[in-house]
């Protein structure tokens, strides 16, 4: 049975939670914690508090995706008319309901962990919020928002298990610049992986009057303007791992799934088509999931097979 026929016979909460994109949404909290605890500590986090992090950044991230399609019900019933809201299988009320839901969990999963957690995610949750009901509909850089919205998560994360200080008067260091650059990094790669479904959407998105990139200049300008922050995204994966002082095993992860994500980019120049659009998006999803899964194995051998990093440095 195809992923696609698996997918629809879930119950429309799971669906509209994105089943595609579970293993990126759920690795790359994961690997935020893994990442913050070793670096400050030199070891795992706690299990309590990692199980806490990993299911507030997953509640976070889906609460997104809930709200959005409830503000886009109107061009999915276009371009993706087999989803719950659009095929009626959900109500819109039921679904506000259940982001609202999500995202309580995840404020409450930020509240336990660090109050500088809890600011982090209202701000991220401001920012996508602005991009679902404004942005999408009134400009072609709707991207941005995405963008930045998601590059929060990783540091929200972060700041639970390597936190600032900062509302506790601290002048210490903020963020370790390993931290920035994963910011960075899921912020430019967001750009690039939610321009690939809006490209998919563009029909939707054109008969709707959403200005999307490509509505406003065509997907083939989209498909360069993809790739060169794939690009981008690819070296900054490099520069965490500098940064952090990672290993072998996360350089080869990071480094062979980055270069086959830039062979799909380039595909897709080749042939810019919504429905390849639409595949570079899920493309986007498992590149981005290996990477977080590398870095999780190249923490643990770190920490429990001693003197593996001395391999590469």
């Amino acid at each position: 049975m195809s992923l696609t026929a698996r997918i629809g016979e879930l119950s429309p909460y799971l669906r509209l939670m994105r089943p595609e994109l579970y293993y990126m949404d759920l690795t790359l909290p994961a690997s935020s914690a893994i990442l913050a605890s070793y670096l400050a500590t030199g070891g795992l986090p706690e299990f309590f508090p990692f199980l806490i992090a990993v299911i507030g950044g997953f509640a976070a991230i889906t609460s997104s995706y809930v709200f959005n399609d409830c503000c886009d019900i109107d061009i999915d019933k276009i371009n993706l008319p087999g989803r719950p809201l659009p095929s009626s299988k959900l109500s819109k009320n039921s679904a506000l309901a259940y982001a609202v839901f999500l995202l309580v969990i995840a404020g409450v999963a930020a509240t336990y962990l660090n109050p500088e957690s809890l600011v982090t995610l209202i701000i991220a949750a401001s920012v996508i919020t602005i991009y679902s009901i404004f942005a999408k509909r009134n400009t072609f850089l709707s991207f941005l928002p995405v963008g930045i919205s998601y590059g929060l998560v990783p540091v929200g994360i972060w700041l639970a298990f390597d936190p600032a200080g900062i509302l506790k008067g601290s002048d210490g260091v903020i963020l370790p610049l390993p931290a920035i650059c994963f910011g960075l990094m899921i912020c430019v790669t967001d750009w690039a992986f939610t321009l690939g479904g809006v490209s998919r959407d563009v029909e939707g998105d054109r008969l709707k009057g959403a200005p999307t990139m490509p509505v406003t200049f065509g997907i083939p300008f989209t498909a360069r303007f993809v790739t060169f922050w794939w690009i981008v995204g690819v070296i900054a994966s490099l520069i965490i791992g500098w940064s952090a002082r990672l290993g072998p095993v996360y350089f080869a992860g990071a480094l062979t799934s980055g270069l086959w994500m830039l062979t799909q980019c380039l595909d897709f120049i080749k042939h810019p088509t919504p429905e390849r659009g639409g595949r570079l998006f899920l493309n986007g999803s498992n590149y981005r999931a290996v990477m977080f899964g590398s870095m999780i194995l190249d923490v643990v051998l770190c920490i429990y097979a001693g003197g593996y990093i001395s391999i590469l440095w």
